[in-house]
């Protein structure tokens, strides 16, 4: 779709800063995301993508900085923010021992959608990610793509105006995550919902996301288009652009410098 540049900003970020024990996970950031864009937030391990992105849902609280999410303050007013967006985490989070029908109601429940329209709006997502047919299947049951659909189903289904992508294609097999950037790529136009998203993938974000933000050591490096980023870049693809920008040395898990950090506040404690 063609990004209207009148529509008014969704998310803005204006100097965002998260420090752990001294160390700037994230390092005075500032960006902004239009009503109905596709946005892909990119970086190497440890260069603040997840810890941007909890701090964007409210499960962190940022150092210093604004954030402004569909008109509210994530910091200041959580239950609003949180009925305007949906999330798929990286790591699953549906319950097993429940149906795939079972899980959609509790989370219905969990998000009050109101109960005259709560069936139908169940069918229609299941029904939309060609799970209608397992409905009263355990998710045990489900293959790691059935379970990617069932999550943004899930994710969808109280209406928000934003979804929350943390890797959603991970160990998927190419036709998987083919089917499942489609029903996202459909949503998004049906819906003029906003999709920001995080991918290791580089042609997914080339081909899907109509900006682009690399973040490295905590600081936003480039903005903009792909094809903005591979003439910055002097390459001929994102991936190519995105080692130039970041380099070719391999990282480690961003949570991971964060546990180091925390578990050295607990050595430190004991000693003492």
């Amino acid at each position: 779709m063609i990004l209207n540049p009148d529509n008014a900003n969704i998310i803005t970020v204006t100097d965002l800063v998260k420090k752990f024990n001294g160390f700037a996970a994230v390092d005075n950031i500032s960006f902004t995301v239009e009503k109905g864009e596709v946005f892909a937030f990119l970086g190497p391990n440890g260069a603040g993508k997840s810890t941007t992105i909890k701090m964007l849902t409210t499960l962190l609280k940022p150092t210093s900085g604004r954030v402004i999410l569909n008109g509210n303050n994530p910091a200041e007013h959580k239950d609003a923010v949180r009925k305007s967006f949906g999330i798929v985490f990286q790591d699953p989070s549906l319950d097993d021992d429940l149906t795939a029908l079972e899980n959609m109601r509790y989370h219905a429940v969990l998000y009050k959608v109101q109960k005259d329209i709560r069936d139908s709006r169940i069918e229609e997502l299941l029904r939309f990610v060609e799970l209608w047919d397992r409905r009263d299947s355990f998710v045990k049951t489900f293959s790691g793509g059935m379970k990617r659909r069932l999550e943004i189903a899930r994710g969808l289904l109280h209406h928000p105006r934003i979804l929350f992508l943390d890797e959603p294609t991970l160990g998927l097999d190419p036709q998987t995550r083919s089917h499942i950037w489609n029903y996202i790529k459909d949503i998004n136009q049906k819906e003029d919902m906003t999709v920001f998203f995080t991918t290791h993938y580089m042609d997914e974000a080339e081909k899907i996301a109509q900006r682009i933000a690399i973040i490295d050591h905590g600081k936003i490096i480039a903005i903009g288009s792909a094809n903005d980023l591979i003439e910055r870049t002097k390459t001929t693809s994102l991936e190519e652009a995105f080692i130039s920008l970041t380099g070719s040395a391999i990282r480690e898990q961003e949570v991971g410098a964060i546990d180091q950090l925390r578990a050295r506040g607990k050595m430190w404690r004991r000693k003492r």
